[in-house]
């Protein structure tokens, strides 16, 4: 079994519905990155998550959302718009929250289970982590998740301690 074919068995795909969205942002020229736990499996040993989340470039967001239409179901909140599709059990989430426009100057393109896809820079990928756990407005379950991804990171790229906050490189160390 091929990572693509993995990636669709655990979304429960009946369609591709990543290859979709990668599709029409290619073909709209839209600028994005992957950030969050996909983003971190573009750059250690993957897990497994039925979440996509996406920054695009702000100005390009509703040409995106009528482009996309048809094939998602769109819901917009405080700092996302998430996309979902009866199609699979992936779900997209797209950022809104403005301090991640920076990050897609420093996106490159890598494979993330069997996709190429823009990611963030890991110190970027690391950035946004360190946002969402300190986020205690989250959900301690997803925060948790963050730390552990946060760990992931630092544990395979050492030289990234210093990018934490002091608070946070004293738990971590």
């Amino acid at each position: 079994m091929t990572k693509k074919e993995f990636m669709n068995s655990i979304t429960k795909n009946k369609k591709d519905i990543l290859k979709e969205l990668i599709t029409s942002l290619e073909d709209l020229k839209i600028d994005y990155c992957v950030i969050g736990g996909l983003a971190v499996n573009a750059y250690v040993e993957p897990v497994v998550s039925l979440d996509l989340d996406l920054v695009i470039a702000a100005k390009e967001m509703e040409r995106l959302l009528e482009s996309v239409k048809n094939i998602f179901r769109i819901e917009r909140f405080s700092h996302s718009i998430n996309l979902t599709s009866p199609e699979s059990e992936l779900r997209i989430q797209l950022q809104t929250d403005p301090r991640y426009q920076s990050f897609l100057s420093r996106a490159s393109v890598k494979e993330v289970l069997g996709y190429k896809m823009k990611v963030a820079s890991v110190e970027d990928v690391l950035q946004g982590k360190v946002w969402a756990y300190l986020d205690e407005q989250r959900r301690k379950s997803k925060r948790q998740k963050d730390l552990a991804d946060i760990y992931r990171l630092i544990e395979k790229y050492p030289h990234l301690k210093n990018l934490l906050p002091k608070s946070l490189r004293n738990e971590v160390i």
